[in-house]
């Protein structure tokens, strides 16, 4: 088996997909399906909406991105999700890792472009998936609910084609533009996604971050699904 394959299906202390909990989650979800398109697609859904999309969380540990942590804990920003959508596949025999990228959210919230000084997601995360003899994206990150807020469609997984943010919302506004590309990764880079903060956003104001998680156990009073949307 080629290395690349292996490693991205072998578990790892962030990516656990031998945790018990991750396992038995990617069971029921996929039930009784043989198809590895049709158990991704289903496995996308699940964390799609399943695990609500919050900006805030924690980021800065290893054990913030580690998959059965981020399946008990409900709720997360895009890279965690990937890392378990990519726990999840490899739990099913899937090949699967991690891939970051920089992306300009255009109708970012009032409240969030405050809290980092910027509309710019600097290593925002996606999954990538063997299937079918190539590697196609998924971007499991904002589940149904907020995207209907947004006035963005859902988007799709249909285990082919790449699956990757919107460029316009239904109201024709620009929504989210790719501006680099990072590379894909078999685990997920913590040191680096914290460093690439730190410069994007000022060291100051991500130790800021931390202190603030620390001593409340939360970034920010407010939640997100009832934020203002910042329109240009």
């Amino acid at each position: 088996m080629d290395q690349e394959i292996l490693r991205c299906l072998t578990p790892t202390p962030i990516i656990d997909s031998d945790h018990k909990k991750v396992r038995e989650f990617a069971e029921k979800v996929i039930g009784p399906s043989v198809d590895p398109v049709e158990k991704a697609i289903k496995l996308y859904l699940a964390v799609r909406d399943g695990i609500r999309y919050d900006p805030y969380s924690p980021f800065y540990l290893p054990e913030h991105y580690r998959a059965s942590y981020v399946l008990e804990r409900g709720r997360s920003f895009c890279v965690p999700k990937a890392s378990l959508l990519c726990a999840l596949a490899r739990a099913c025999e899937i090949p699967a890792r991690l891939g970051l990228a920089d992306v300009r959210n255009h109708l970012i919230t009032r409240q969030l472009f405050d809290f980092m000084g910027s509309d710019l997601f600097v290593y925002h995360g996606f999954t990538e998936l063997l299937l079918e003899g190539k590697w196609v994206k998924a971007t499991p990150a904002f589940n149904k609910e907020l995207c209907e807020k947004h006035r963005v469609p859902p988007l799709e997984f249909n285990g082919r084609e790449d699956s990757l943010f919107q460029p316009y919302n239904l109201e024709k506004q620009k929504f989210m533009e790719y501006v680099t590309f990072h590379g894909t990764f078999w685990d997920v880079p913590v040191e680096e996604i914290v460093s690439g903060w730190k410069m994007a956003y000022g060291e100051e104001r991500v130790n800021t971050w931390i202190r603030l998680f620390e001593e409340r156990g939360s970034l920010h009073p407010s939640e997100f699904e009832n934020e203002e949307i910042l329109k240009e």
